[in-house]
């Protein structure tokens, strides 16, 4: 991957790692041990996974010496296994459950010692190729670079992920050997001693030929990202949700989205965000862990961890920042941005103001150019604004402060005290004009010259 910084399992694709991918699949089967072993970065790896997967318990690899190597650190991490075994790999991201639960139903349905996965890959180059018996079972794993013409046309290949018999594995494991070129213990020598031995070794085909396939760099990572949010995208399309164009739109694998709901061209919807039924985004948005209620609609916005409500209208140009909550009924418009602001069922803030730390009740208006002043240098503070009151035009609100219920502000003030129910508040210097002063202090100019017009015009007039 070319990365200082992250290690391979952990790019992320979808709004999950790629190692939190095949955790996902693994969970469906609702295994009794989920072990995940872990070596390169190790501490970041494990760190990942005490946060987002508690169930799964890393095992500490201290010398990367092979995979047969890696799950005799694994076994030996939890003593003996009686039951079915799966090795899987950390970097297949587009892996699935059912295909999962498919290869458990073939290795036990047909009682093998171990039962490899293996893909039909329309161009099998640099892959080993799966040899099969009349009985369909596998013969035989043969590399490429030791395959003959007959077997180099063979498209099943071993995709590198196992179910084995845990007794017969832990056995097998302790004759593998490093007589080999790279000195590792290969896993696959485990599936050569259990057939040598007589016990019987099965294969599962996956015809999705590129969902257990490991990625390996930037561009896979790339073609990876795109095959799995068609994938996602699919399956919201099939349970009654337009999305415009699949091709400018991202899905992340855990947001939810109802029927009837309208995801417009150059939207990204991402982490554990949902949209109700009716409501319309885009185009043009990125909502993270961001909620949008029925019959909404949000348009070029950036909204992260708000509560969007029903019928509230956000856009173009919003950017809904934490802890914003918007009533039903209510609008941000354009250029407005929120931060922690709770705003009232009906609550219009049209457009280019800011709102944070506050609180603003039922049937307000917010008029234009308007700033909450909540920072004082050294703590946030508060502005609460009642129910029906109607803010002034560049108005600034220096928290904190509160309007009662029904009070008015005139444009252009700074508001820094308190506002009674029902009072209108005038907070700017009166308005004062001194005749003449352009021509006096900027003679010469168009401006002057434009006020002497005027003012002949004027007295033409009279």
């Amino acid at each position: 991957m070319k990365s200082r910084k992250v290690p391979k399992v952990l790019h992320e694709l979808g709004g999950r790692t790629m190692v939190g991918h095949v955790l996902a699949a693994s969970v469906e089967l609702r295994p009794e041990l989920l072990l995940v072993v872990v070596g390169h970065d190790r501490e970041k790896v494990i760190a990942h996974l005490e946060a987002d997967w508690p169930d799964a318990r890393p095992v500490v690899q201290e010398q990367q010496n092979g995979t047969g190597h890696a799950v005799r650190m694994a076994l030996e991490a939890v003593g003996s296994i009686d039951g079915t075994v799966l090795v899987l790999n950390g970097d297949a991201p587009l892996l699935r459950g059912s295909v999962l639960h498919e290869l458990l139903a073939v290795h036990e349905g047909e009682g093998n010692a171990a039962t490899i996965l293996t893909a039909d890959m329309p161009d099998p180059t640099g892959y080993g190729r799966m040899i099969r018996a009349d009985d369909g079972s596998v013969s035989a794993i043969v590399e490429e670079k030791d395959a003959d013409a007959g077997q180099r046309a063979i498209t099943e290949i071993n995709v590198g992920m196992y179910a084995f018999d845990g007794a017969l594995l832990g056995a097998a494991l302790k004759q593998v050997t490093t007589d080999n070129a790279k000195g590792e213990e290969y896993l696959t020598d485990v599936v050569t001693i259990l057939r040598d031995s007589g016990h019987r070794v099965g294969g599962a085909l996956d015809r999705h030929w590129l969902g257990p396939l490991g990625v390996n760099d930037r561009v896979q990572l790339a073609e990876a990202r795109r095959l799995l949010n068609d994938r996602v995208l699919e399956a919201h399309m099939r349970q009654g949700v337009t999305v415009v164009d699949p091709l400018s739109t991202w899905v992340d694998v855990q947001v939810t989205i109802e029927p009837d709901a309208v995801i417009e061209p150059g939207t990204q919807l991402r982490g554990a965000t949902h949209v109700a039924a009716g409501a319309r985004v885009g185009p043009g948005c990125t909502l993270t862990d961001t909620t949008v209620g029925e019959d909404a609609v949000v348009a070029n916005a950036v909204c992260e961890r708000a509560e969007i409500g029903p019928e509230v209208s956000v856009g173009p140009f919003a950017y809904l920042r934490p802890g914003t909550k918007l009533a039903r009924g209510a609008k941000a418009g354009t250029y407005v941005e929120m931060k922690n602001a709770v705003v009232g069922e009906g609550t219009k803030v049209p457009h280019l103001t800011y709102v944070g730390d506050a609180e603003i009740g039922a049937g307000s208006n917010i008029g234009a150019a308007c700033v909450f002043v909540n920072y004082d240098g050294v703590e946030k503070r508060k502005s609460v604004v009642g129910d029906h009151v109607k803010v002034g035009s560049d108005n600034m609100l220096v928290a904190p402060v509160r309007i009662g219920d029904g009070a008015y502000t005139a444009a252009g003030s700074v508001i820094t005290g308190d506002v009674p129910p029902g009072a209108m508040a005038v907070a700017r210097a009166r308005q004062r004009n001194v005749e003449g002063w352009v021509e006096r202090k900027r003679p010469g100019t168009p401006a002057a010259e434009a006020a002497r017009r005027a003012q002949e015009r004027a007295e033409q007039g009279d």
